[in-house]
């Protein structure tokens, strides 16, 4: 959550709830691509020509393809079979975790289809047993994406 992509936004909301400091979660850093992991996908996406992202959470087993108002061309149809394959849902970004994760900045920057795929129930941690069946829910969708 340290991407150029409302990076704002998610300061002044995650830091309201008390998400001002290095964390489990949530906390946005003191400035978008502070750090080094971030600014390491960030340079890496950009030396490459990506066609769309896939990014893994751990929480919901739900599928979020948009960023704000912005939805690449493409991208509902295939968050739609992500959805068949995996037997996720889809959904809208809850308002206050929509700013500054990579799938916003990829879709802002190159406006093509980006993922975030919510896997697992449960609290955070999720626990290790979930491993085996959230594998075979997305494996498809991993091999799905690489066409």
């Amino acid at each position: 959550m340290q991407f150029p992509a409302g990076w704002a936004q998610a300061k002044e909301i995650k830091y309201a709830q008390g998400f001002d400091k290095p964390a489990p979660r949530d906390f946005v850093g003191y400035g978008p691509l502070t750090a080094p992991e971030s600014v390491a996908l960030y340079n890496f996406t950009l030396s490459h020509n990506f066609s769309l992202m896939i990014t893994y959470h751990t929480q919901g087993r739900v599928i979020f393809y948009q960023y704000q108002d912005q939805t690449p061309p493409g991208s509902k149809e295939i968050a739609e079979r992500f959805s068949q394959i995996s037997g996720y849902t889809i959904e809208e970004v809850p308002y206050n975790s929509s700013f500054a994760g990579f799938k916003d900045w990829f879709i802002l920057y190159y406006n093509r289809p980006g993922f975030t795929i919510e896997v697992g129930l449960g609290d955070n941690p999720i626990p290790i047993s979930q491993f085996a069946g959230i594998y075979r829910e997305n494996l498809g969708i991993l091999v799905t994406g690489m066409i």
